[in-house]
């Protein structure tokens, strides 16, 4: 696997060029973790033309996984030198898949659904349904919650294995920090060895959000990733073993992640309500996401989001329209959300079969949106439908 450890190399002295100048990480999690010293890259600009190198030799050997990898990180690396393409090429590029978003009606269809799930355990629609929907959850201390997260990871970790086949040993450290960022839960790593962080100044701690995120960054995340690693571990593979967030693989982890509950727990009334409300509420944000990189007015994005979201804060909306709109790893990295939340919503009422297939084969490789739609050709488009889109919410509201 000679390009492929070729690739590896440049990404490792990228990575550590970056962290020397104190900028985001470039490797998240690590499948192919390794003692030997590491050396920094010189610039951006070598990594650059390192990559550019390498990609036309994965195109000239047909090695597509190779060349789609190249293609996210040359599209990002370009971004943070002062590119600025347009969002669909972007987002093609990095997460393997279209940025068009969703019509009203489907977005208003997911809307019905998050409200009539909230009202079912007697949370209203308005500004105060995040206050509403934390107190019925059970509000616990962030003290409490490690220990919290352990337990529903282990009462858990069963009926994960189960359904995606996985039986990669794994080791889990939670740390707490505080930081000015927009993520609660963060988890990274190598090889067995996972890390979840827990942002204190963002998480809000309750006892359906222990549940959900021992799913989300536990089960989910760490547990997929260790998968990876062990096969890696185990035989050779033909993609790159090093997991960042602005290439295609993105989707898949964030999706299941966020949709873990409708597989593993769809009897946990107040856990399926609050993904379904998470649902709703990313496919809003990627109207803002595609709507701001069409070039609408931060005022008119605003008032939609106020009107859409009416819990949502100032700040908050604020924070929304800044990642999507001017960093460049968020605005690769957060289309992930609302395109993965969206494909796995529609594959857990898929059949048994079709489910098994995808989920097993989920920890298994770190499959891009390609792959995950020859899985299931029948599935929605990933990443927006746009008229389709239009006509299955309308096909769904006529189902019993």
């Amino acid at each position: 696997m000679d390009l492929r450890d070729e690739i590896e190399t440049v990404l490792r002295g990228w990575h550590a060029h970056e962290a020397d100048r104190g900028s985001a990480a470039v490797i998240d999690f690590d499948c192919a973790p390794t003692a030997a010293p590491v050396e920094a890259a010189t610039s951006r600009l070598a990594v650059y033309r390192a990559l550019s190198d390498l990609r036309v030799r994965t195109v000239g050997a047909g090695a597509d996984r190779l060349t789609a990898r190249l293609t996210a990180d040359l599209a990002y690396l370009g971004a943070l030198l002062g590119e600025h393409p347009p969002l669909g090429d972007y987002v093609r590029a990095t997460q393997g898949c279209v940025a068009v978003g969703w019509r009203d009606d489907y977005v208003a269809y997911r809307g019905d659904q998050a409200r009539q799930a909230l009202g079912a355990v007697g949370v209203g629609w308005g500004s105060e349904t995040v206050r509403e929907l934390r107190a019925v959850e059970g509000p616990i201390e962030a003290g409490e919650a490690p220990d919290a997260i352990r337990q529903a990871a282990a009462d858990y970790e069963a009926a994960v294995r189960q359904v995606t086949g996985s039986e990669a040993p794994f080791n889990l450290t939670i740390e707490t920090a505080e930081v000015d960022a927009y993520w609660a839960y963060w988890l990274d790593g190598s090889g067995a060895d996972v890390r979840l962080r827990l942002n204190l100044r963002r998480a809000g701690f309750t006892k359906v959000a222990a549940r959900q995120f021992a799913l989300h960054e536990v089960l989910g995340h760490g547990l997929q990733s260790a998968s990876w690693s062990a096969r890696a571990a185990a035989q050779e593979v033909p993609w790159v073993r090093l997991m960042s967030v602005h290439a295609p693989q993105q989707v898949l982890l964030e999706g299941l992640a966020q949709a873990l509950p409708l597989f593993i727990a769809p009897d946990d009334e107040l856990m399926v309500a609050r993904t379904k409300f998470d649902h709703y509420n990313q496919l809003v944000r990627a109207e803002l996401h595609v709507d701001l990189n069409r070039g609408a007015g931060v005022g008119e994005l605003a008032e939609r989001a106020r009107a859409r979201m009416p819990w949502t804060t100032e700040a908050a909306i604020a924070d929304v329209l800044t990642d999507r709109g001017a960093d460049p790893q968020l605005r690769s990295y957060l289309w992930a959300y609302p395109a993965g939340i969206d494909w796995f919503a529609n594959l857990a009422r898929a059949d048994q079969a079709t489910r098994t297939a995808v989920l097993h084969a989920a920890y298994r490789d770190p499959l891009t949106p390609t792959e995950l739609a020859a899985l299931w050709p029948a599935g929605p488009t990933i990443g927006g439908e746009g008229e389709r889109g239009r006509l299955r919410a309308l096909t769904l509201r006529r189902r019993p």
